[in-house]
């Protein structure tokens, strides 16, 4: 990555404004890339599309179904642009791959960013943020705010920019929530970990629960990730969508070893097991409900019951009602890994706001989760320049 680049990355510039560059070109099949470009897309789009109707209930959108982008509406914003779930996904991307892997402290700092001053934000500014996130960024901001009287640090620059040695020889804690915290904003804000993961159906699930605790604290969002990011990695490396559904998956995972030494929490096996597969839908308890096993439930009956086009299964996300885009953005997290890029409307994807540094981004999740070292830390080989304090703890 060039200079510019890393450091458009840290400087707040506006998504769209940003002067991406491609990562190297590699030798393998365009299929993965698709796959991945389709993940990251997705999720965007589906956040794009339910934005404008946000907390409206099912019962309004029955009589005022949702069928394309539109503006305006819930947060007043244009056609194609996107919400806190796309924000918070971007902003844990680009520390995945500026750090070539899984650096704590970063995530924080960069979810920070955006909280405080509209960090890889539609808009520039954070006009959505759950309350659960919101109520751990405090958190968080107040544990630096110590350390950095205890490090004799009066720069937040410095205090954000900390390297891992000194976060790890200070026991910094990451984990800013507690026990009970189970909302969804775990789950939206997730494909980046399996992406980067993707060649580990182990790393990605234990990434995955890592990354939920830094702002929901319930063993059920973390095991809902780790699930869900299974599910993710599983589609990038050709899983078909029967399998990918099958309800005996997660039991061929724990024999696999791929959740490690720590059972899935039962309300996410219930619906590992189908709880979702209803062809009743809402009038049989699907909901698009800010509750994590709620969320993903809803994400997962869309997948199943939208006939293998991306277009039906977002809308019928949506079309849920109650917290309309962060359900279509778990939806189109796992449709787009699965169908790809190519199956996503081409008369969406035209329309939304900064489509090529997603795709930019998605590419070189790609290619930095395939060169990154073998803990899956943060890699010290990294390419990028190293020139500044700035640009070496980006």
């Amino acid at each position: 990555m060039t200079a510019d680049f890393l450091l458009a990355l840290r400087d707040g510039e506006l998504p769209h404004k940003i002067k991406w560059q491609t990562p190297p070109k590699e030798k393998d099949d365009h299929t993965y890339a698709d796959k991945f470009r389709g993940s990251l897309l997705g999720l965007a789009v589906g956040d794009a599309l339910g934005a404008h109707v946000e907390f409206r209930p099912h019962s309004y959108l029955q009589q005022n179904p949702v069928t394309g982008l539109a503006g305006g509406g819930t947060w007043s914003l244009e056609a194609g642009k996107w919400t806190d779930d796309t924000s918070m996904a971007l902003c844990l991307a680009v520390s995945l791959i500026v750090h070539g892997g899984f650096y704590a402290y970063d995530q924080l700092v960069r979810y920070k960013w955006w909280y405080k001053s509209g960090y890889l934000s539609s808009t520039g500014r954070c006009f959505d943020i759950g309350s659960a996130t919101k109520t751990s960024l405090e958190t968080f901001h107040q544990r630096q705010r110590a350390l950095a009287n205890k490090l004799n640090i009066n720069s937040e620059e410095k205090i954000d920019t900390l390297e891992e040695h000194v976060i790890v020889k200070e026991e910094f804690n990451t984990n800013c929530s507690y026990s009970g915290v189970a909302g969804n904003g775990a789950l939206m804000r997730l494909a980046p970990i399996p992406l980067f993961f993707w060649r580990s159906n182990t790393k990605a699930t234990q990434f995955a629960a890592k990354s939920a605790l830094l702002t929901h604290g319930d063993k059920k969002a973390a095991d809902a990730c780790r699930y869900y990011a299974l599910l993710i990695c599983c589609a990038i490396n050709g899983y078909s969508k029967e399998q990918l559904l099958n309800t005996h998956l997660h039991v061929d995972a724990w024999d696999a070893g791929w959740f490690g030494q720590e059972r899935l929490h039962e309300e996410v096996i219930r619906v590992a097991e189908g709880s979702y597969q209803r062809s009743d839908g809402f009038e049989g308890g699907i909901k698009g409900k800010g509750y994590i096993i709620s969320a993903m439930e809803a994400a997962l009956w869309a997948f199943w019951s939208d006939e293998d086009k991306f277009e039906n299964g977002v809308l019928r996300a949506i079309n849920l009602g109650d917290d309309t885009d962060t359900t279509a953005a778990i939806y189109g997290q796992l449709a787009g890994a699965c169908y790809g890029a190519k199956a996503i409307p081409r008369k969406w994807l035209d329309k939304l706001y900064a489509k090529d540094l997603i795709t930019c981004l998605a590419d070189w999740l790609k290619y930095k989760g395939s060169t990154s070292d073998s803990d899956g830390v943060k890699n010290q080989q990294a390419t990028f320049p190293k020139k500044s304090t700035l640009c070496s703890l980006l």
